[in-house]
C-alpha cells in the first residue's frame, strides 16, 4: 500500500487520528562475522522492528547503505513481507552507477517494498560536495545524483508503481548554512524550498522533515511550502534526546540550531544519562504535543535503531499503551544485535 493513501485516511478522519511511523537504520555487520552471526543480527533487527511496529505504526522506514546495499534491499523487503508493516526504503544516488540504482528498485519491488524515499545522499569520500539545489545530470552521463533525479527517473522507468517521498528542511538543507553562522541565508533557504517543490511536482507524495528542536523553524517551513505552492503532507521528523554524544553529533552533522534552553538544560545533565534520557523524552513530548495541537497528525520518529525512547513519547502522548504483546516477533535474542552507531545515523540524515 503506498503511504501516503494511509495519510490521507488519516486527515479525512473525523476523530483526530494521529499516525506515527519509525525509521531504523540498517545495521552494520562486523567484517568478521560469521554467516550465522550476520543472521543473527538481521533477525534481531527484524524481531526489534516487528515489536515497536505492533504498537500501531503506519510505516516504517529502514535507511540506505550503498556499501551493504544488498543488506538494506532485504532487510527492507522482510520488513515488509514477515512483520507485515508497510515499509520505505531510504534510496540515495550520489555516487552509485545507473545499473546499481536500477537494480536496488527492482530488487524492492521484487520483495514487495512499493514506497521509496528518493534522496540525493552523501559524494563518495574524496569527492567534492555538490550543492543541494539541482546538481541534475552534472556528470553528463544522465545518472541521478539528487533526490529530483531520482524522483523522476523513478517515475520514469516504473511509473505509478512507487509511493515516492522526499526530504524536506526546516532550517534549510545543511550545504545552504554558511561557515561560521547556524542559519541559512535567505537567499539559500529560499533557494533550497523551490528545489524542494520541483522534488514534489516532479511526483513525490509527501515530505519528511529532517531533525529540528526549534519549533519556529518548523512552523515557518509548513507555511513558506504552502507559500510556494507546496501542497503535500510535510510530515515532521522527531529525534528523542537520549544521549550526550548522539545529540553533540546528530546536531552537528545536520547543521541544527539547538535553543539557548534546550543547549544550557543538555549541558546541565550530560553527566547523568539518565536524568538526559528523561528530559529527552519529556521535550519529544512536548514537541510532538505542540505540533498535534496545531493540525497536524502524522509524527515521524528517528529511533536510531533503540525502542524504549519512541515508545515513552508515544506513551506519554496516549498513543500506545504499555504491556501489548506482539504477534508476529521472531524467536530470536537482541544479544545478537548490533552495538548502536551513532555516526551511522548521522550519515542518513542529511541527503538531499
Amino acid at each position: 500500500m503506498h503511504i501516503i493513501n494511509k495519510i490521507k485516511e488519516s486527515t479525512k478522519s473525523d476523530d483526530n487520528h494521529v499516525i506515527f511511523s519509525f525509521e531504523y537504520f540498517t545495521p552494520k555487520f562486523p567484517k568478521s562475522a560469521t554467516a550465522e552471526a550476520r543472521a543473527e543480527i538481521a533477525d534481531a533487527f527484524i524481531a526489534k522492528v516487528a515489536r515497536m511496529a505492533a504498537h500501531g505504526a503506519s510505516f516504517c522506514d529502514i535507511t540506505w547503505r550503498p556499501t551493504s546495499a544488498d543488506v538494506t534491499i532485504n532487510l527492507a523487503g522482510r520488513m515488509q513481507t514477515e512483520i507485515g508493516v508497510d515499509t520505505m526504503m531510504h534510496l540515495t544516488c550520489l555516487g552509485m552507477t545507473l545499473d546499481g540504482i536500477n537494480r536496488a528498485i527492482d530488487g524492492a519491488k521484487s520483495r514487495g517494498v512499493s514506497n521509496i524515499l528518493a534522496l540525493g545522499g552523501d559524494p563518495p569520500v574524496g569527492a567534492p560536495a555538490l550543492a543541494a539545489v539541482e546538481p541534475a545530470k552534472v556528470n553528463g552521463k544522465g545518472v541521478p545524483v539528487c533526490g529530483l533525479d531520482l524522483v523522476e527517473h523513478i517515475r520514469l522507468r516504473h511509473g505509478d508503481y512507487f509511493g515516492l517521498a522526499v526530504a524536506g528542511y526546516p532550517e534549510a538543507h545543511p550545504s545552504k548554512i554558511l561557515e561560521g553562522s547556524d542559519v541559512a541565508t535567505k537567499e539559500g533557504y529560499e533557494e533550497d524550498l523551490v528545489y524542494l517543490k520541483k522534488k514534489v511536482d516532479a511526483g513525490s507524495h509527501f515530505i519528511v522533515t529532517q531533525l529540528f528542536y526549534d519549533m519556529s523553524f518548523f512552523f515557518d517551513f509548513v507555511d513558506d511550502c504552502r507559500r510556494i505552492g507546496i501542497q503535500c503532507p510535510i510530515v515532521p521528523g522527531i529525534l528523542p534526546i537520549v544521549s550526550y554524544r548522539s545529540f553533540q553529533t546528530m546536531t552537528k552533522t545536520c547543521r541544527t540550531k539547538v535553543p539557548t534552553e534546550i543547549r544550557e538544560t543538555v549541558e546541565r545533565l550530560k553527566s547523568d544519562e539518565v536524568a538526559l534520557a528523561a528530559y529527552g523524552i519529556q521535550l519529544a513530548t512536548d514537541m510532538c504535543a505542540e505540533i498535534l495541537r496545531r493540525g497536524i497528525r502524522e509524527l515521524h520518529f528517528y529511533t536510531m535503531n533503540r525502542e524504549e525512547p519512541t515508545l515513552a513519547v508515544l506513551r506519554r502522548l496516549g498513543l500506545v499503551k504499555g504491556g501489548e504483546t506482539v504477534p508476529r516477533v521472531l524467536a530470536v535474542k537482541e544479544e545478537g544485535e548490533e552495538k548502536k552507531s551513532v555516526a551511522n545515523g548521522a550519515k542518513n540524515l542529511v541527503p538531499a
